[in-house]
């Protein structure tokens, strides 16, 4: 599990505690969904970068770079590339289901 996600399971329990406890939560934690968006693909982003730079180190013969770090961190970063389509897609998916309601 990621940064990001901890940190959202965090928020959401502290919004859902101060429900609980009937106190109004902050604004402040409330993610903006574009800015979490935004987030996320950066972090996909710099995971590929890190990826593609062990790749690059070990093709060169760099000693300190080993095979295996090598694949998990393209396994990551496929995995992380993967995450992010499929959010992408279900986006799409019920972007096309709200235009489709009818008022």
């Amino acid at each position: 599990m990621s940064g990001i996600e901890i940190n959202q399971v965090m928020a959401q329990m502290r919004v859902m505690q101060a429900k609980a406890q009937g106190v109004e939560p902050a604004q402040a934690q409330q993610a903006d969904f574009a800015a979490l968006l935004k987030q996320s693909v950066d972090q996909v982003n710099n995971i590929q970068k890190t990826a593609g730079g062990l790749a690059k180190a070990y093709d060169n013969g760099d000693p300190n770079v080993n095979l295996a770090d090598v694949m998990v961190s393209l396994q990551k970063s496929s995995i992380a590339f993967e995450s992010v389509v499929q959010v992408r897609n279900k986006l799409v998916e019920a972007y096309r289901e709200v235009k489709n309601i009818q008022v």
